[in-house]
């Protein structure tokens, strides 16, 4: 994923005005339904103004399986709209619950392929007092994508996009600032079971049939979606949906570091295909058996894994990106959109790392002048101390700058080793646009800014791979310096300037305020020296 770079200069200054503090304007909070082939979900958000941002209050699902259709004229059954009115109604009464101003709702294959499809909808307006969108195939694959975007940085790099649905698979080329191919195919994993899957374990001659059915069904979207490409260009793969989490979670639970969850989580088409491989000889009873699936998603989890395997051919992807984001979070930015807290897309999209800290920051009481000053003076040993404090040429600065802006987010617990509550906060909570590994990095960071050095038999370190190790202890010295510059309330360090000589670094303190004493800061600063000189073999020298 592409990184975001942050300013150079200070976080204190007119850059993050754009960021003005979440109490001067009131959380509002909306709902989002969408009716789909196999499950209905409910979201609820409580979406913050200022930073335009949003946070999921509740997530609920209810499998309403819509597509089971009446075999002969197609029509949604009198059984499974009963299904869905009972869920719409205790939704509609869970959201009314959290007192959202609007519940945004769409429904998307089952309903808008039925023939009594719309007669559905007008009885979910006179029955439950809702009014529905019955969104196209188009229609869903953009909410899909804005949805996707809330949560994921694209840069300028195009990405399929591809959500994999019971009735529909939306397929879609896309970059941060716009949408360039939106496709949806009617083929998905509750249609294919029920029309092609009648006996289980599947024969090869069945499964070959099912392959071949359904590449020449996606040929059309695979076809339009490389018509955009242009030349040297290699999209990244996302994808969402019920059936992509859940051959993700299949293929976590093998993984010796299970990850804390799957937005994020990278998956190759060598384990795709052993997992393919694997649930073609079962039967529904021993997929049943396997603790990853629930008995629905047993169910349609083979030809719902078979689409995806087909398509990471068809499109010669060899790795993909889960995303936990789709259609019902698209439904919530759309609503943004149109209400005038989002004007620009792409800003939005540029900036998810930024304000989801921020929206952290907030979240858990940090200080946010305290935190800017340390993330500003941290920002700037880093510019002036490459090559002796560190090596980093990747993403460090940016995993530098959130944890210093989160570091002290464990006092919203306790004082007492708040670093070490810092880590678990951020470990647990949302860094959208972070891929895993950089979530657990700015975690370790802000785990080893103060006290005890990174040791093997630690939780932060144990999580981490060998190559993230000397990243993260350069980015923990930093922060660990630029927090010993802020010991008190006000603002006394206007800036540092920096001196290397040889394998030694010396720093110069300019206050804010020339009758200023900053004694408490360089001794601070001198308690830091024997681990720095330690870590990395530098001597550490304040100019008096």
């Amino acid at each position: 994923m592409a990184d975001v770079e942050l300013p150079s200069s200070a976080l204190r200054d007119s850059h993050q005005n754009d960021f003005i503090s979440a109490e001067d304007k009131e959380l509002r909070h909306v709902g989002a339904i969408d009716i789909g082939t196999n499950s209905t979900h409910l979201l609820v958000a409580s979406i913050n103004p200022a930073l335009n941002t949003f946070n999921i209050d509740l997530a609920e699902k209810s499998t309403t399986r819509l597509g089971e259709l009446d075999p002969e004229s197609g029509e949604l059954t009198d059984v499974a709209m009963e299904r869905a009115f009972e869920t719409l109604k205790h939704f509609r009464d869970l959201a009314s619950s959290y007192k959202v101003e609007q519940l945004v709702i769409a429904a998307t294959s089952a309903v808008r392929e039925a023939p009594n499809g719309r007669d559905f909808l007008l009885k979910i307006r006179d029955r439950l007092g809702l009014e529905v969108d019955l969104v196209s195939g188009p229609e869903e694959a953009r909410l899909i994508y804005l949805g996707v975007l809330s949560g994921m940085t694209f840069g300028e790099r195009p990405h399929y996009l591809l959500d994999i649905g019971g009735g529909s698979t939306e397929l879609i080329l896309a970059n941060g600032s716009d949408a360039l191919a939106l496709t949806s195919t009617r083929v998905g994993a509750v249609r294919l079971q029920r029309d092609f899957i009648h006996k289980e374990p599947i024969s090869s001659q069945r499964r070959e049939f099912l392959k071949t059915f359904v590449q020449g069904s996606l040929e059309p979207a695979v076809e339009k979606v490389r018509r955009r490409i242009t030349g040297g260009e290699h999209p990244l793969m996302i994808a969402t949906s019920g059936t992509a989490m859940a051959i993700g979670s299949l293929i976590a639970s093998e993984d010796e570091k299970s990850p804390l969850k799957l937005h994020g989580y990278r998956l190759r088409k060598k384990q795709l295909d052993e997992v393919v491989e694997m649930l073609a000889k079962l039967s529904l009873n021993e997929r049943r058996d396997l603790p990853s699936l629930n008995d629905r998603r047993a169910e349609i989890i083979f030809p719902g894994a078979m689409i995806l395997q087909t398509v990471m051919q068809m499109l010669e992807v060899d790795e993909l990106i889960l995303s936990e984001r789709a259609l019902r979070e698209g439904l919530i930015v759309d609503w943004m959109m149109r209400h005038g807290l989002l004007k620009d897309r792409f800003n939005f999209q540029s900036s998810i790392r930024q304000r989801t800290v921020l929206h952290q920051a907030h979240r858990f009481a940090v200080n946010r002048k305290r935190a800017e000053r340390v993330a500003f003076h941290a920002l700037t040993l880093f510019d002036k101390t490459y090559g002796v404090l560190h090596h980093d040429e990747g993403n460090g600065r940016d995993l530098l700058w959130a944890a210093a802006m989160l570091h002290a987010c464990g006092q919203h617990i306790n004082q007492s080793a708040y670093h070490k509550h810092s880590w678990y906060l951020i470990r647990h909570g949302e860094l959208l646009g972070y891929s895993q590994a950089e979530h657990l990095m700015v975690a370790a960071i802000a785990r080893y800014h103060r006290r005890s050095l990174p040791k093997k038999r630690h939780d932060a370190w144990q999580f981490l791979s060998k190559k993230e190790f000397r990243t993260v202890n350069e980015m923990a010295l930093l922060l660990r310096l630029a927090t010993a510059l802020d010991r008190r309330p006000e603002p006394v360090v206007a800036s540092i300037t920096v001196q290397i000589k040889n394998k030694e670094v010396v720093l110069e303190l300019i206050p804010e305020k020339e009758t200023q004493n900053l004694s408490l800061e360089k001794w601070s600063l001198m308690n830091c020296a024997s681990i720095v000189e330690d870590s990395l073999g530098v001597k550490l020298q304040i100019q008096e």
